[in-house]
């Protein structure tokens, strides 16, 4: 969060938790201003639109600490819960609207479509919320339009705003800001932090000076008592002549740095070097990497850290830097930090990094695979015991993971470092989410991969990365923009020169389903005898089966039945050579089909009972079955009625066979097995007689 909290990390009950100290008068006006807020200042009416309460006060004022307990006390009456988001990133960098209402959206359950635009994720945002009760903690905001955008448009929902100023166009926004703290508050938190209360209240003007030289700010406060807690024989007078002593300007800067110079060097070292973790978010894995020590040693230290206020729990074993110490931090570390040791930290947290992404990946393999063996290998601390494990793991490191893949690529010095993180976090999301779900986050790395093949001239990894987005603009409706992308990724691909076919086949394959979507026949033929014809050059026999398919479809729909048995034959002879009999059985299915279209009955009842042997052969009921509903309809049109009855009779009996058998059924299953070939020979003998000679 951004500001440091004013209460303890043990976590306590909604109407006030345990520890927390002073902002009595704060938290009554707060309270008093939610039935206040939102109220049409003429009328006295409820307006039509959320609350606003903003908690304004300069880092270290305990902004964002207030708004949690606030939160939580408030919180029963918003049964929906508590969606926060922060609208600054560390380093100061302002939230993109369409990040924060994806995030939100993600709070709520509501899946956002991969790549959608802000517009359309505000307009989802406000949608989903009218008909919830929630409240929104937007923490450090730095503008009034990140909120005004995104605001609810209904009384159940209340919004708390933390900012460092007032936000001038938020409409009837309710401030409370904050000062310091009064001295009472000031002393028990100095006595909480510090360990004790004895060497406060035997110098109760020792403690007096002290508060006054933090300002009393929460975030000053903490970091004084801090260093008592680490210095036991220090008394708080020499606390308070120390920060007399600092040559910082500004309570929190001489806390920090008194503090800051009461570490030995290696933690001192690691603590400069936090900033870089991704997103704010430290734990033991990311603090060994920066510094380059052991696991056990980084943990040990950060928790020091946790302890004396320069680190905030998240709990699970993470940190967060608090936001009001990230510019001190970042400071610190462009003053005493090498350029040539900052990118090589970087490099180290981005290796060890991707070493965790492999393994969260590899427990999801089968026990005896390769990966599974070289991840026994791996250090216990590197190693997850259960999938369950990895995918917990991955779901609360994931918005530190996505920040790190946008600062790598961002950074542009680490550019081989970055394409093998980006493979990696892709390749862990397939592994623990599905393609629905993992959608979003695909869409974002496959552009940072486009941002790097750019930059770097690589034209192979271009064209791969506007496929994937192509692919996901179509599967989300976007097919204007999926064509952009795959006639740019055409480009990219005669581009790259040697080893440019396989992408220029997937591109003009691409377009010619877009254009089927949209069904401009003609186009998608078009684009499909282009694939094909250069697929036929690479004799690659599965990719022109498939595009033999594609035609036969396309030409079908179109009304061209000469052309379209062509590519059906075509396709079919595909599957053959390929010892693929469910293709086979499907072509000469599809093959049937159009000759019935075309008008020539009895053909397509002798294609289709060829295609049914060949779905025995394959072993796929359900498609015998679909195959059998349709030589009863074509005997229908023929007047052979009663065959056409006998065919629905056994689509009827392989529907409930198969239907039992997903439901856990093995009587089906044998049943299908025993009589396979007996329905086979009835089958044949059918063909004989319904076809004829």
């Amino acid at each position: 969060m951004t500001d440091q909290a004013v209460h303890s990390s043990v976590p306590g009950a909604a109407a006030g938790r345990e520890g927390w100290t002073g902002r009595r008068r704060e938290l009554a006006d707060l309270t008093a201003d939610v039935e206040r807020a939102g109220l049409d200042t003429l009328a006295g009416r409820p307006a039509a639109r959320c609350r606003v309460l903003l908690i304004a006060g300069r880092p270290g004022s305990g902004r964002t600490a207030l708004a949690e307990e606030f939160a939580a006390r408030v919180a029963g009456d918003y049964p929906d819960g508590i969606l926060r988001a922060r609208l600054t990133d560390p380093g100061g960098g302002v939230v993109p609207l369409e990040r924060i209402a994806r995030d939100l959206l993600d709070a709520v359950g509501v899946p956002a479509p991969a790549g959608a635009g802000e517009d359309e994720l505000t307009e989802l945002l406000r949608v989903t919320l009218r008909e919830r009760r929630a409240l929104l903690l937007l923490d450090d905001v730095a503008a009034a339009e990140q909120v005004v955008e995104i605001l609810p448009e209904t009384r159940g929902c209340l919004v708390v705003v933390t900012a460092e100023g007032p936000l001038t166009g938020v409409p009837d926004v309710r401030p409370c800001t904050l000062g310091g703290l009064d001295g009472d508050a000031a002393r028990t938190l100095l006595a909480r932090r510090s360990g004790g209360e004895i060497r406060i209240t035997v110098d109760p003007r020792a403690a007096e000076r002290l508060a006054e030289l933090c300002g009393r700010l929460p975030a000053a406060l903490t970091l004084a008592a801090g260093w008592l807690a680490a210095h036991p024989q220090a008394s708080v007078l020499d606390a308070a002549r120390a920060m007399e002593a600092r040559e910082e300007s500004g309570p929190l800067p001489r806390a920090f740095g008194l503090l800051l110079d009461s570490l030995p060097p290696a933690p001192a070292r690691m603590l400069r070097l936090l900033p870089l973790a991704p997103g704010g978010l430290v734990d033991a894995h990311t603090a060994s990497a920066l510094a380059g020590c052991s696991v056990p040693a980084a943990r040990a230290a950060v928790e020091e850290f946790a302890a004396t206020g320069l680190l905030r729990p998240l709990g699970d074993g993470a940190f967060e830097v608090p936001g009001c110490l990230d510019p001190l931090l970042r400071a610190e570390l462009a003053r005493a930090e090498k350029p040539a040791d900052v990118l090589l930290a970087s490099a180290r947290m981005l290796e060890r990094t991707v070493r965790l992404l492999h393994n969260c990946r590899a427990v999801t393999e089968p026990a005896d695979s390769e990966d599974r063996r070289t991840l026994a290998a791996e250090p216990k601390a590197m190693r997850f015991d259960t999938a369950e494990a990895a995918r917990r793991w991955l779901d609360g490191r994931l918005p530190a993971l996505v920040a790190a893949a946008r600062q790598v690529v961002a950074g542009g010095d680490l550019d081989t470092l970055a394409r093998r993180y980006l493979a990696a976090l892709a390749r862990a999301l397939e592994a623990h989410r599905s393609p629905e779900e993992a959608a979003p986050e695909r869409y974002r790395l496959h552009q940072l991969v486009l941002d790097v093949a750019e930059r770097r001239g690589l034209h192979r990894e271009k064209a791969a990365a506007l496929l994937n987005l192509g692919d996901l603009d179509a599967g989300c409706g976007r097919l204007p923009d999926a064509l952009a992308r795959y006639r740019a990724a055409l480009e990219a691909a005669r581009a790259d020169g040697e080893g440019w076919h396989e992408a220029a086949v997937r591109a003009m394959d691409s377009m010619g389903c877009a254009y089927a979507e949209l069904e401009d026949w003609q186009r998608a033929a078009d684009w499909f005898d282009r694939a094909l014809a250069l697929a036929q050059t690479r004799d690659d026999v599965g990719v022109t089966t498939r595009l033999y398919g594609r035609l036969g479809a396309v030409r079908m729909y179109s009304g061209q039945w000469a052309q379209a048995l062509g590519a059906w034959r075509a396709a079919f002879a595909g599957h053959r050579r390929l010892r693929d009999p469910q293709g086979c059985a499907r072509a000469l299915g599809e093959l049937a089909r159009v000759q019935e279209y075309a008008g020539r009955p009895e053909d397509s009842l002798r294609t289709c009972y060829e295609a049914l042997e060949w779905a025995v052969r394959a072993g796929d009921g359900r498609l015998r079955a679909a195959l059998s509903l349709r030589l009863a309809d074509t005997c229908d049109r023929l007047g052979e009625f009663a065959t056409a009855a006998g065919h629905r009779a056994r689509a009827d009996r392989l529907l409930a066979e198969l239907d039992a058998e997903a439901a856990g059924g093995v009587g089906g299953r044998d049943r299908e097995r025993g009589a396979a070939p007996a329905e086979a020979a009835g089958e044949a003998s059918d063909t004989a007689d319904s076809s004829g000679p």
